[in-house]
């Protein structure tokens, strides 16, 4: 079903792109298109022979398409930036740019079940044509591995007693809504933290729904792979997990552990970080509510 709806001011528009450091003939790539406000500032500052190609797996975006031959706009996730690019003829580009996380667009349908503010089945799909959606993580998932999502994507203490809860009213009615979900674990959402727990508890189901972890380590590798020396990396993060992911990928190349020293004890690093980090100003936060845990890091490729 397509949807023209309202998708809010990207975040960061001005640092995220400033940070790509565009060059007027380069291949630039935006993997979170959305509403397209991102890619029409790297737009703005092309080239008559600059390219952009843009990525986003939700069926909702293709209504933003941007009318311009310079442009290319993929309905794929960017865990497959590397396939697609090449597909396009496009081997190496000069600059990436990732606002990760759910749009504003899709937390506001209340149908696609992502914003705790509405009752709606339990879905949390960022593209229709997953298996997996929320309703199959609650109501089939066993313990051990209802725990592992609150425990690790929602940094739940207790993990053990939100899962038990939901294995044993699942046993009499299958938990079809948002609505019934947060009424069977209404005894672990107390109303001064109430808005917080839910936050977590749906963003841990939401990045198991769309596998968000495994997403961005698959991304970032080929990153490295596709970027020309000197090139950039510029990523919004909006939660300590995504951006954990980032800044040790920026910092050394990897996920876990230290990089290889040399004969002379110095470390080999494929990324220059640019900067600090960059988070919005009071005023930004004002305007767009979604920008207030952003975190912007940028990196070059050595």
């Amino acid at each position: 079903m397509m949807m023209t709806m309202e998708y809010h001011n990207p975040v960061l528009l001005k640092e995220t792109v400033d940070g790509l450091n565009i060059k007027p003939d380069g291949v630039y790539v935006d993997v979170t298109f959305g509403g397209g406000g991102h890619s029409r500032e790297i737009l703005r500052r092309l080239g008559p022979n600059g390219k952009l190609f843009a990525f986003d797996q939700d069926e909702d975006a293709l209504a933003n398409a941007i009318d311009d031959d310079r442009f290319v706009l993929i309905n794929e996730n960017f865990r497959y930036i590397k396939r697609f690019l090449r597909f396009y003829g496009a081997r190496n580009v000069d600059g990436i740019l990732g606002d990760l996380g759910v749009s504003s667009h899709q937390f506001d349908v209340p149908e696609r079940g992502f914003s705790t503010r509405f009752d709606a089945g339990l879905d949390m799909r960022m593209s229709q044509k997953n298996d997996l959606n929320a309703y199959k993580v609650v109501n089939e998932y066993d313990d051990a591995n209802l725990r592992r999502v609150f425990y690790d994507y929602g940094e739940l203490k207790n993990a053990p007693a939100l899962s038990r809860t939901i294995i044993e009213a699942r046993q009499h009615r299958p938990i079809k809504t948002t609505e019934e979900l947060k009424e069977v674990l209404a005894k672990y959402l107390p109303e001064r933290v109430r808005n917080k727990v839910l936050a977590q508890i749906y963003q841990a189901i939401r990045i198991e729904v769309n596998q968000e972890m495994d997403v961005l380590k698959e991304f970032l590798e080929q990153s490295l792979e596709i970027l020309n020396p000197g090139g950039r990396l510029s990523v919004i993060s909006y939660h300590s997990l995504e951006d954990r992911l980032v800044k040790r990928f920026m910092k050394n190349g990897m996920f876990e552990g230290e990089p290889e020293r040399d004969f002379f004890g110095n470390y080999s690093v494929p990324f220059k970080t640019i900067g600090k980090l960059i988070v919005p100003t009071d005023e930004e936060i004002k305007i767009n509510n979604r920008a207030r845990s952003a975190k912007l890091r940028i990196a070059e490729k050595i």
